[in-house]
């Protein structure tokens, strides 16, 4: 009996495992990604989309920095609004940044788990929530800031230089506080 080389391809595709062949898949689908690279055309021209690009990158390495901590970027910024602000209620800390409440909440509850802030029932407003650092969460809130600076934002600032990196800042906040 004779059996074409399209049968035999075909009977070892079938006893193949699954993960073999989903190996093979992205190893093809990676090589065929190195030969060529997509086309963005007017995609790559788009502020929004440049900003989202870059807004990744520089959270990836925020993210590797602060892995010895565990913070991400919204936690990080948390912690500095309470340090900076004491007594402030949960509410406002929430709209400075941005986050909604029911993100907020279960940001809280995670760093209050970790004991790096409380909430406190304000004396003023007993429907509110003051926010405080622990002693814990100064400590970690002092590494985090050196991290970030000699090992995050110092890499920003060796990418862009000084000049650049004020002009962005200065362009990002008008489009933050403007738009």
């Amino acid at each position: 009996m004779t059996v074409s080389k399209t049968a035999d391809k075909t009977a070892e595709k079938s006893s193949e495992k699954p993960a073999d062949t989903a190996k093979g898949r992205k190893d093809a689908a990676e090589a065929q990604g190195a030969a060529e690279a997509l086309q963005l055309g007017e995609l790559s021209e788009q502020l929004g989309y440049v900003l989202k690009r870059a807004q990744l990158k520089v959270f990836e390495n925020f993210l590797r920095c602060m892995a010895s901590l565990q913070l991400t970027p919204a936690q990080f910024s948390v912690l500095l609004l309470v340090e900076k602000n004491p007594g402030r209620n949960q509410t406002e800390i929430a709209s400075t940044l941005g986050i909604l409440r029911p993100n907020f909440v279960a940001l809280l509850d995670n760093l209050e788990s970790r004991d790096l802030c409380a909430r406190i029932r304000s004396t003023n407003d007993r429907r509110s929530h003051i926010l405080v650092l622990t002693d814990k969460g100064k400590a970690v809130l002092t590494r985090a800031k050196k991290l970030v600076a000699t090992k995050h934002e110092a890499r920003l600032n060796d990418l862009l230089g000084q000049a650049n990196r004020e002009a962005l800042i200065e362009m990002l906040s008008k489009i933050a506080n403007e738009f």
